[in-house]
C-alpha cells in the first residue's frame, strides 16, 4: 500500500461542489432543452389550426419549422446564459466555503501546535457559518485556559513536594552523615512533611472525584446551626493557638440535609482559610441564618482582604491571589475548590466578596432548607 505521501492528490471540496453544481445545471438545461423541442411545436402547429391557417401544407409546415428553430435557438442561448451565470455564482460561493474550510483547518493545526490564540474569523455565510466561527473561537479560549491551569497545575504541584522532600532528605542524609540523630526531633519533622504530602495527595484526589461528581454523599437532616457549632468547636483550638478571636452568630435556621462530614469539611476549610489570612488580635466570624428558602452561612474575618481582580478566580485549583504569602502560610491553593465542589453537591452555591487588600473577605455558602 502506498504511503499516504505519495497518493493521488483528493480534489478539494470547491472542486466537488463546483462539479455538482455544473451537473445540476447541465441536467436542468438539457431538460428543458428536450422539452421545449418537443413540446413547443406541437403547441404551436395546434394554435395554427384553431386559427384557420389558409396556407399550403408546405408553407405551414415552413412555418412551423421556422418557429422550433427561434424557439430552440433563443432557449439554447437562455440556458448557456443562465448556466454560465449560475457557475460563476457556484464558483463564487464554492471559493467562499473553501477559503471559511480552510481557516478552520488552519486554527485546528495551529491548535495542535500549542497555539490556542488561533481564532477563526467570520465568513459572513450566514448566521450557521457565524456560529460555527464563533463556538470554534470559544473551545480554543476554554482549550488554553485548561492548558495554562495545568500548566500551573504541574508547577505548583512541584513546588508544594519540593519543599517537603527537600526536608526528608536533608534530614535523612544528616542522619546517615551522623550530623543528626534519629531521635524524637528529627523523625518529627520527617513526620511532619509526609503529613505534608500526604495532605497534597488526599487534597488533589479530593477536588478530583468532587468537581467529576465522583463523591460519595449521605444527605442526612440536621440542625443547621449545630452544623455550624460543631465546625466551630473543631477549629477553635487553632484560632486560640494564633491569638485570632472567633466569633458566632448562630440564629435557629431550621434543619438542612448534609452530609456531617463533607460539609464540616466545607466550614473547615473556610475557617482555616480565614485563619491564615487573619493576623493576629484580628477576628472571624462565622453566621448562620435563614435566608428564604436557603441557609446562609457566612465566614467574614477581619484578615488581608482580596483584590477585585482575584475574586472570580479563588476556587479555581491552585489559584492564590499572592503565590509567596500564601505558600509561607501553607495554603495549597486546594481548599477553597474543594468546598466549592462540596458545596455544589449538596445543591448550593458558594461566593466571595471583599472591599479590597486590608479590608477582609467575606465567603457565603447557600444550602437549601428542610421546609
Amino acid at each position: 500500500m502506498a504511503p499516504a505521501a505519495t497518493r493521488r492528490a483528493r480534489p478539494s471540496f470547491a472542486a466537488r461542489l463546483l462539479v455538482a453544481q455544473a451537473l445540476v445545471l447541465v441536467a436542468g438545461a438539457l431538460t428543458t432543452w428536450l422539452v421545449a423541442s418537443v413540446v413547443g411545436p406541437t403547441i404551436f402547429s395546434s394554435h395554427l389550426l384553431q386559427a384557420g391557417d389558409t396556407h399550403t401544407a408546405t408553407e405551414s409546415r415552413h412555418v412551423e419549422e421556422a418557429f422550433a428553430s427561434a424557439l430552440l435557438l433563443s432557449t439554447s442561448l437562455a440556458l448557456l446564459a443562465s448556466v454560465i451565470a449560475a457557475l460563476a455564482v457556484s464558483w463564487y460561493f464554492s471559493r467562499r466555503v473553501q477559503r471559511s474550510i480552510h481557516n478552520v483547518a488552519e486554527a485546528a493545526s495551529q491548535i495542535a501546535d500549542g497555539r490556542y490564540d488561533a481564532r477563526v474569523p467570520d465568513p459572513g455565510l450566514g448566521g450557521e457559518f457565524a456560529s460555527l466561527a464563533l463556538t470554534y473561537d470559544r473551545l480554543a479560549e476554554k482549550l488554553g485556559s485548561t492548558e495554562s491551569t495545568r500548566r500551573s497545575m504541574l508547577a505548583d504541584l512541584a513546588h508544594e513536594m519540593r519543599t517537603p522532600l527537600a526536608t526528608i532528605e536533608a534530614h535523612l542524609e544528616a542522619v546517615e552523615d551522623g550530623v543528626r540523630d534519629l531521635d524524637e526531633d528529627t523523625l518529627g519533622v520527617i513526620r511532619g512533611s509526609t503529613g505534608r504530602l500526604r495532605r497534597l495527595a488526599e487534597d488533589i484526589a479530593a477536588v478530583s472525584r468532587a468537581e467529576e461528581e465522583g463523591l460519595d454523599v449521605t444527605l442526612r437532616p440536621m440542625e443547621a446551626a449545630g452544623v455550624a457549632e460543631a465546625a466551630v468547636e473543631v477549629a477553635r483550638d487553632r484560632y486560640a493557638a494564633k491569638g485570632v478571636h472567633l466569633h458566632t452568630e448562630l440564629a435557629d435556621a431550621g434543619d438542612v440535609r448534609v452530609d456531617a462530614d463533607r460539609f464540616g469539611q466545607v466550614l473547615g476549610n473556610l475557617l482555616d482559610n480565614a485563619l491564615r489570612h487573619t493576623p493576629e488580635g484580628g477576628a472571624v466570624t462565622l453566621t448562620c441564618r435563614r435566608v428564604d428558602h436557603w441557609v446562609e452561612y457566612r465566614v467574614a474575618d477581619s484578615g488581608e482582604g482580596v483584590a477585585p481582580e482575584h475574586l472570580p478566580h479563588l476556587f479555581d485549583r491552585f489559584y492564590r491571589a499572592d503565590t509567596a504569602r500564601d505558600r509561607a502560610h501553607g495554603g495549597s491553593g486546594i481548599g477553597l475548590a474543594i468546598a466549592k465542589a462540596l458545596v455544589e453537591a449538596h445543591g448550593g452555591g458558594i461566593s466571595v466578596t471583599s472591599a479590597g487588600p486590608g479590608h477582609g473577605a467575606t465567603f457565603t455558602v447557600r444550602i437549601p432548607r428542610l421546609h
